[in-house]
């Protein structure tokens, strides 16, 4: 009888000798061509030597001597897969699903096909199925974050990645990666730079690390620092999409160091990393802002929003319908009447209630924020739609309450109250002597539901000149759809700002709640005199901490709003009038802002 080469070929491959384990292999198959075992080492020494080529159809043969085996349309599917041939792939997947329906592995792959696809919404129906199947497992895990978070399930993808610490150490560089940069999209910075650092000192050469922990340092105002990561041009041959990435991030460390002109310069020579890239777009728009070139700064940013709303539409396609509001999103309204049935419960005094800071995006909410949280007495966090998370709570439980919120009890009231505050400490360490600032613009469309929790608390609400508030939003990159959509052209944009604040007019006039309105004219002209007002409508003493908010702002480090490049200066004017640069765009929309600018005394007709 003779000795079975099966054995031989095995240890050649442990030994890494590919080669010799083919020619073994090769010559076995010549006496028994159909023999499983020997067909597998041959595809996998072919594999093994990146000979994808040769080694697919002998996979494939092995789904068709074995149909019922997972095992070979697994290895089929995975050669597929590096293959680049996603189209032939996913039936290979799918098949390994059917044989084994219990593996996790193959609908992870399927997910990450599907988004490579940008078909979010089935993607991250297939990676909860894979999380499902295993939820202790990290790749299912990061992998279902990361298609949560591009359907815009924010939510989801946190408590998919809550437990991340104790997943260390991965033992898999490319997942510590991308888990790192879902961290960051979720506002987790000081996080997502621990992973980054600790793979970059392990792997210094890892120039994909390098650029991704450059862009958190650049994030955190450390521009020497983010400089110092990127590697010089010619280190980048191959890998043209890394090399646009990195030309475009020096673009904007140029900008930061203030030459807006050099920055233009760089970007344009550059390109996007990829076709829907619109963040290039949104940052050219901003650099021929700064240079004084309003048309080619709109011709940019009308691709940057084509683009990103096409991005968008494949997770929220009701947020761009042709009936859809123009200020997508659950917005509730109460009337007088209703109001009259709400029953008067106990609940906190006006000092142990939060402060919350309010009014259209862009309006001067984050300076006011972080005016605030500079003084000892006060504490604010990172932007957290806690009030849509609460308002989901009770939509899961009964859709109704949130169209009559009399029916909340005593008890009701208590408990969310306790979640909102658990909602808090999750999110930054108390300071238990400080009152909290929540700031968040978009609150202004949540009052009904503030005032039934919290209704001695007092609101700033921020306001600006609604044609520079809107050029403020059109240029910025959004991460939320409801703003992306609203944004989506500018007479849109100009809708969703008289919506949101008609539904905020129509609330204050019912509740009457404790308002200050802040105007950011007025707190770029005279700062002291504002703070001290503020101050005074706060009931603190001192003012003069919050005048040092720049130096508090720096020693902050990450700030997680578009401001976060503005905050750490001096207040200036420069932003003050400047929609006059795009006056031609603006006219038509300006009878739609008309009651807007004549309520708040702004002219309409010129600036």
């Amino acid at each position: 009888m003779n000795e079975s080469p099966i054995p031989a070929i095995i240890t050649l491959q442990r030994e890494g000798d590919y080669v010799a384990a083919e020619v073994r292999s090769r010559a076995a198959l010549e006496q028994s061509p159909d023999d499983t075992d020997l067909l597998l080492l041959l595809a996998m020494s072919l594999h093994f030597q990146n000979r994808l080529d040769q080694a697919l159809p002998i996979y494939k043969r092995l789904t068709e001597l074995a149909p019922q085996s997972p095992v070979h349309w697994s290895n089929y599917a995975t050669a597929l897969t590096e293959a680049a041939r996603g189209d032939d792939a996913e039936p290979a997947w799918r098949r390994v699903t059917e044989l084994d329906p219990k593996n996790p592995l193959a609908r992870i792959q399927i997910g990450l096909l599907l988004l490579a696809r940008r078909q979010y919404l089935a993607a991250r129906d297939m990676l909860l199925d894979a999380f499902e199947l295993d939820r202790e497992s990290p790749p299912a895990r990061i992998h279902a974050a990361r298609a949560c978070a591009l359907a815009q399930d924010f939510r989801g993808a946190e408590a998919l990645l809550k437990p991340w610490r104790q997943w260390l150490p991965l033992g898999d560089d490319r997942l510590q990666l991308e888990l790192a940069k879902q961290l960051l999209l979720l506002g987790r910075a000081p996080d997502s730079h621990f992973l980054l650092t600790e793979l970059v000192s392990r792997q210094p050469n890892d120039l994909d690390a390098r650029v991704a922990l450059a862009h958190v340092e650049e994030r955190f105002n450390h521009l020497d620092e983010a400089e110092r990561l990127l590697p010089g041009a010619d280190a980048v041959t191959d890998n043209e999409a890394l090399r646009r990435e990195i030309a475009n991030l020096r673009a904007t460390l140029t900008s930061r160091r203030g030459d807006a002109t050099a920055a233009r310069a760089q970007l344009e020579h550059s390109a996007p990393v990829h076709a829907g890239d619109y963040a290039y777009h949104y940052e050219l728009a901003r650099l021929r802002d700064k240079t004084g070139d309003p048309t080619a700064a709109m011709q940019s940013l009308e691709t940057a929003h084509d683009l990103h709303c096409a991005e968008l539409r494949h997770a929220s396609p009701e947020a761009f319908a042709a009936t859809a509001p123009a200020l997508p999103g659950d917005i509730r309204t109460v009337d007088a009447e209703q109001f009259r049935r709400w029953p008067h419960y106990r609940s906190p005094s006006s000092r142990d209630c939060p402060i919350f800071v309010v009014g259209f995006p862009r309006s001067g909410t984050t300076l006011l924020e972080q005016m605030l949280d500079a003084h000892p007495g006060l504490q604010s966090m990172d932007e957290n739609p806690f009030f849509e998370r609460l308002a989901g709570t009770l939509r899961a439980h009964d859709p109704r309450i949130l169209d009559d919120l009399s029916v909340l009890r005593q008890y009701d009231c208590d408990e969310l109250r306790k979640r909102y505050l658990l909602m808090v400490n999750e999110r930054m360490p108390r300071r238990w002597d400080a009152r909290i600032v929540d700031k968040n613009p978009l609150n202004m469309l949540w009052l009904p539901f503030i005032y039934r929790l919290f209704p001695a608390a007092r609101f700033i609400f921020c306001l600006r000149h609604p044609c520079d508030t809107l050029l403020s939003c059109y240029t910025q990159n959004f991460r939320s759809v409801v703003l992306a959509a609203a944004c989506e052209n500018l007479p849109r944009l100009a809708r969703a700002y008289v919506q949101a604040m008609r539904v905020w007019l129509d609330h204050v006039e019912i509740f009457k709640p404790r308002v200050l309105v802040s105007r950011y004219e007025d707190l770029v002209a005279d700062t002291p005199a504002q703070a001290a007002r503020i101050a005074q409508f706060l009931e603190l003493d001192d003012a003069a901490p919050m005048l040092a908010f720049d130096k508090h702002a720096r020693a902050k480090g990450y700030i997680a709003t578009p401001s976060y490049s503005q905050v750490i200066e001096p207040i200036n004017t420069r932003g003050l009038g400047r929609w006059q640069n795009y006056r031609e765009w603006f006219e038509p929309v300006l009878p739609t802002l008309a009651p807007m600018l004549d309520h708040w005394g702004y002219p309409s007709a010129a600036a």
